[in-house]
């Protein structure tokens, strides 16, 4: 294989031979019909979050509060079952909190100048103390409608419920980035701001509006985690941040450019679902887990700056 087929199709190798390596080690566990249906349902909420990142990755910033307001939508979701609402006001009131929460973060960059890391980290800390003080730091479990619990449980002819999910949203960000106006303007402003800038495009809109949309995803996600879990803890979507940022920078590695790409973001995703999912299996100890995520992000991050430098 040469050099060039080797950049373009070696992270879908390594994808293919982590899967045919944890067949060998645990054929009867890993490569079961019921664990690739567990491992869809796992990945489903990570690709959400992924896609939000990588939508704020195309325009070279970085939202450090994905996982915080994935927890405050579902928290605010439980809580307004508690006091008696149903699904159709539940659920757009949560999506409507992290939408205006990433449009807070877009401000705060596109506005104020605050980098990202900045200005997402502290909205972000912000939000939990929210969820936080709305949960009473307790999980939440009760007077959850059937309806919401359908949102991400069972399945349609045999595909996970949450399957179709990531299809409509990892499709139409594809779609956006690719084939729109819009997707074309986020790509010039993070290819080059300031010629953006002076090409007249509209920078700080577009940067709100992308800030917003990743907000508006991440509620989603958190809100398909609680119904398929049935509970909510103040914490549950932080532990989405490392993964889905792994997830983007290995998709980087399968761009010519080193751009990301929701295609990309999709394989990361798989990547680092089938290792977390095959490692449980196998029975490796949580903490090298999490070495092994650390290194992940460390090795795509090295990689995407050597296929820029190309």
């Amino acid at each position: 294989m040469t050099r060039t087929n080797l950049n373009r199709f070696g992270t879908l190798i390594a994808f293919v031979l982590l899967c045919i390596g944890f067949s060998i080690a645990a054929p009867a566990a890993f490569a079961s019909p019921a664990n690739v249906f567990n491992l869809v349902q796992q990945m489903a909420t990570l690709a959400i979050v992924a896609t939000a990142a990588t939508l704020v990755m195309t325009i070279s910033e970085f939202d450090l509060s994905v996982g915080f307001s994935a927890s405050l939508a579902a928290v605010i979701c439980f809580v307004l079952f508690g006091q008696g609402y149903d699904v159709w006001l539940a659920v757009p009131a949560a999506l409507l909190v992290g939408i205006v929460g990433g449009a807070a973060n877009g401000v705060l960059v596109a506005r104020f100048g605050i980098p990202s890391f900045v200005a997402t980290l502290a909205l972000g800390t912000i939000l939990s103390g929210f969820a936080f003080g709305l949960s009473g730091g307790q999980s939440l479990f009760q007077s959850v409608p059937d309806g919401f619990k359908s949102l991400a449980r069972g399945d349609v002819f045999g595909i996970p419920v949450l399957g179709f999910w990531i299809v409509a949203v990892l499709g139409v960000a594809a779609f956006v980035l690719t084939q729109t106006e819009f997707g074309r303007r986020l790509r010039a402003i993070g290819g080059n701001a300031q010629a953006a800038r002076l090409a007249g495009l509209p920078i700080v809109r577009d940067v709100i509006v992308t800030f917003a949309i990743a907000g508006g995803l991440s509620a989603l996600a958190g809100l398909l985690l609680a119904s398929r879990l049935g509970s909510v803890q103040h914490t549950m979507g932080e532990p989405l941040l490392l993964p889905a940022y792994a997830a983007v920078f290995i998709g980087t590695t399968a761009s010519p450019t080193g751009a990301p790409t929701v295609a990309g973001t999709l394989l990361g995703v798989a990547i680092t679902g089938v290792m977390v999912n095959g490692m449980t299996i196998v029975g490796v100890e949580p903490f090298v887990q999490k070495i092994m995520t650390g290194v992940i992000i460390l090795v795509a991050v090295l990689l995407r700056r050597v296929g820029r430098a190309r």
